[in-house]
């Protein structure tokens, strides 16, 4: 069996109720420029919450590091093997975040989801839209039964702790 239903697609643009005009798109390659400078500036923090468990935002990540990630990315989305999500304000002028959806690395879950803001939206507006839309978007539109959303569900020193999926 297969992660997804052969004959899934996924979501392209998705607008993020309440969310100020923000949309979630597949992320590429050509998000760099914006990417980077989003990324380094709340790496600290990323760090804090995924730097455990995936070894990302390296303080070191060079732009073309980077970029390679997003390309990978992409890759894997046009493979539907995982999908990365960009968080673009109104004008699609400035990337605001990420959300993760990918096959379980730990037992007890069909998929694996997280994502984050950057710091200027921590607490704001752009994060409660996240929090109340993420769930019920994958709950709507995904093909998933057992959905595992890290850092809401339970917290990555828990899913660390976790027994690997087979």
């Amino acid at each position: 069996m297969t992660w997804l239903p052969h004959d899934f697609a996924h979501p392209l643009h998705v607008d993020v109720p309440g969310g100020g005009g923000h949309r979630l798109r597949p992320i590429s390659g050509a998000d760099a420029p914006l990417d980077y400078p989003t990324v380094m500036g709340s790496r600290e923090r990323l760090w804090s919450i995924f730097g455990a468990a995936w070894g990302w935002p390296a303080a070191t990540m060079s732009y073309e590091a980077n970029l390679a990630d997003l390309e990978r990315h992409a890759a894997e989305i046009e493979a539907h093997q995982s999908f990365n999500y960009t968080v673009e304000n109104a004008d699609r002028t400035a990337l605001r975040g990420c959300v993760y959806i990918d096959p379980p690395e730990k037992r007890g879950a069909d998929a694996e989801i997280s994502w984050w803001v950057v710091d200027e939206e921590v607490g704001g507006a752009l994060e409660r839209a996240l929090e109340a839309f993420v769930p019920r978007w994958i709950a709507e539109d995904w093909p998933f039964e057992r959905p595992r959303f890290i850092g809401r569900d339970l917290t990555w020193e828990e899913w660390l702790r976790l027994p690997d999926s087979e």
